[in-house]
């Protein structure tokens, strides 16, 4: 039976994870723990160093019920940003990575209170496999846009207008996804995004549209797994 590269993801995922909270998560942290295939195994990493007796004063901002529930299962002690407005570091996955850090996030649908998480952390740790790597985003993933139910149509005229092929995004029973805040999420498709700043600036300033996944400028370091191990890349300055 022959043996692919995608066999190994979920061993990449693991690895990155746990290398990221050995490496960036200490005593007396409040930290944002991501939502996703790779962020569960960072909170698994850091439900088992709490059995190991290390790590037992660090608070957990969870950025989805999802990721909340996970946490409360495994005896992860977790705060607010209520209680705690600045995190010391974030650690989370994307859905694609470009050369320069920037990111699109979103594919599980947390990407609003994955955003608001990671602007508020002072260290932004993204976590990956190597697949997710690419020259420009936009070429493997579509950009998922959070959007208030009222209206929704409309704004997926308006993103239409700017190029994206739109899909509402759906849930397992075929009804429209909703994040945890009640939106809807929009799935666009517009092929390569050779400039994201100007497209996030136009997504940002449409009322309705409550955010977007593209994470420019937040990521202070990437942790990536490979069939050749783990690397560790700091922003470039």
């Amino acid at each position: 039976m022959s043996h692919s590269a995608a066999d190994d993801t979920p061993r990449f995922k693991r690895e990155a994870a746990t290398w990221a909270v050995d490496a960036f998560f200490r005593a007396g942290m409040r930290v944002g723990l991501g939502t996703g295939s790779t962020a569960v195994f960072a909170v698994h990493r850091l439900a088992e160093l709490r059995a190991q007796g290390q790590l037992l004063d660090v608070l957990g901002v969870p950025t989805s019920r999802e990721t909340e529930a996970l946490a409360r299962t495994l005896g992860v002690p977790l705060t607010t940003l209520e209680e705690h407005p600045e995190l010391d570091v974030t650690v989370d996955g994307a859905d694609e990575v470009a050369p320069d850090l920037s990111l699109i996030k979103g594919g599980g649908g947390a990407l609003l209170r994955e955003k608001i998480v990671a602007q508020a952390s002072r260290r932004v740790v993204i976590v990956v496999d190597a697949a997710k790597l690419s020259p420009t985003l936009g070429t493997r993933w579509p950009l998922p846009v959070e959007v208030l139910p009222f209206g929704w149509r409309s704004q997926a005229l308006f993103l239409e207008s700017l190029g994206a092929s739109v899909t509402v995004r759906r849930d397992a029973r075929g009804e429209p996804f909703l994040t945890d805040q009640g939106n809807r999420v929009l799935d666009c498709r517009f092929g390569p995004i050779e400039r994201p700043e100007d497209l996030a600036a136009r997504l940002g300033s449409r009322a309705g549209v409550v955010g977007h996944g593209l994470f420019l400028g937040l990521t202070t370091d990437l942790v990536v797994a490979g069939a050749h191990g783990v690397e560790h890349r700091a922003r470039p300055d």
